[in-house]
């Protein structure tokens, strides 16, 4: 009889890992630390309050290796956790690959994406210290989906800005936020002094991350009783997400692989962050040594073409400093379908990595990675969203050279949502409408010069 393939690798609930990791613990080198624009100096957890409870603050600078996870969010994330990780026996076939491709997958969760791991935990933590609604940002949609979710399970209230090219270019995902009982604004919106500042200089303005944010953090600020959420960025939010790569080890445990090269995607780095962060665990501690790839869009190429300097998290200058690979605080990407991925900065964490040299970036263009995914739907059945075809066009790009030179590789990647509510950003690239967008360097160097010129003169 033929050997059956084995396609899921599934783990049992009672395999849910109960900690998260906290990857501060092990760096072979500490980031730099948040300052404060007015002072030039170190947040305290006492500037961080007026927006995040206490809980989140000692997460977001805890040196602790593992941080419990909440029983009480154990059983919401009992409803979609573990995720499953499956082999792509078929692309491989069809890439004539000798390479084995694996992809974590979460778009099993109510909001098609990965975005609730830490969506549950922000709103558990804020229900516990009295907060009664929160307000966000974003971009594609999946984060202000999964805020309004995790909401719901705490009977909280849930306002969201999102990012006009987004809003525009996918009306379900406002369907969808509103069925969880969210609700969602365009942005700029003429809701806040942020949002009407930046309509009367640009009445057309497609908006961005940056702007929503400093729309979401305007509200929140002024009132007690509200707190804000972000969704990707900051330490204690990629805390929440390596849930998925230490499920992912368990899972590759079962089949005994171990990987050679991870991929993933990157827009702020929560996605990339969850994944990867347990597999840098085991590479220090010398268990494993595989390459760590982050992918980014060409059209707003933070890490490969962006500055590694301090700059603020939204437009409007409203959060503390953060040291990361920046585009500038006040840049507005082309409105590429990856919703996710058009933000002016990448992670602390994920930009310390980078200019350690413990992960290395490429940036790829929107039809290449519309290719993988229209290939990736084809053959293993599912719709990726437009954020994971990022990844997927690395993997598939580094399936093709193993061809070629006949190496065996373990390919891991993190397929982050599906893209059941973007298929009119497939309609486009399928009827030949979609664009590639790139940077010349010293454009974006002079834009980023620019709007560091801006910032508080730090000592």
């Amino acid at each position: 009889m033929p050997e059956v393939k084995q396609h899921k690798i599934l783990l049992e609930e009672s395999e849910l890992p109960t900690r998260w990791y906290n990857v501060l613990h092990d760096l072979p080198t500490p980031p730099p630390p948040v300052l404060h624009p007015g002072t030039g100096q170190p947040v305290g957890p006492e500037d961080l309050a007026p927006l995040f409870p206490m809980a989140l603050i000692e997460q977001e600078v805890s040196t602790a290796q593992y941080v419990d996870i909440p029983p009480e969010v154990l059983d919401v994330y009992r409803l979609w956790r573990p995720s499953p990780l499956f082999r792509a026996h078929r692309l491989e076939a069809a890439l004539q690959t000798p390479a084995r491709i694996y992809y974590k997958y979460e778009g099993v969760s109510p909001a098609g994406s990965h975005k609730p791991n830490t969506a549950v935990p922000q709103a558990y933590y804020n229900k516990q210290a009295g907060i009664s609604k929160l307000t966000t940002e974003t971009g594609a949609g999946q984060w202000g989906t999964s805020l309004a979710f995790a909401c719901a399970q705490y009977d909280m209230e849930c306002e969201i800005w999102q990012v006009r090219a987004s809003y525009d270019q996918k009306p379900y995902r406002k369907m969808m936020i509103e069925t969880f009982g969210g609700t969602v604004h365009p942005s700029p919106s003429d809701l806040t002094e942020a949002g009407r500042a930046i309509l009367a200089a640009d009445p057309d303005s497609t908006g961005s991350l940056g702007i929503a944010i400093s729309e979401a953090v305007e509200v929140a600020a002024q009132d007690p009783t509200v707190n804000y959420a972000l969704g990707s960025v900051l330490n204690h939010v990629l805390l929440h997400q390596t849930i998925i790569g230490e499920e992912a080890l368990l899972q590759l445990a079962k089949v005994g692989e171990t990987p050679d090269l991870l991929v993933g995607c990157t827009g702020g780095g929560s996605n990339f962050g969850g994944l990867m962060f347990p597999f840098l665990r085991e590479r220090w501690a010398g268990r494993m040594d595989p390459v760590v790839r982050a992918v980014e869009p060409s059209a707003c190429p933070s890490l490969t073409q962006g500055t590694y300097a301090y700059d603020f998290g939204d437009t409007a200058g409203m959060t503390p400093l953060m040291k990361m690979h920046t585009l500038g605080h006040d840049f507005v990407p082309d409105p590429i379908h990856s919703g996710g991925l058009r933000y002016h900065g990448m992670s602390p964490l994920i930009s310390h990595l980078y200019e350690t040299d413990e992960i290395e970036a490429v940036a790829k263009q929107q039809t290449e990675c519309f290719a993988a995914g229209v290939l990736f739907a084809r053959t293993e059945g599912i719709v990726p969203a437009p954020e994971p075809t990022h990844a997927l066009a690395a993997a598939v790009e580094e399936a093709i050279r193993c061809r070629e030179t006949g190496e065996d590789k373990v390919i891991l990647t993190a397929l982050c949502g599906h893209g059941h509510l973007d298929l009119p950003a497939y309609a486009a690239y399928l009827e030949g409408s979609v664009t590639d967008t790139s940077w010349d360097d010293s454009e974006l160097q002079a834009a980023v010069a620019q709007a560091l010129t801006r910032l508080p003169q730090l000592a």
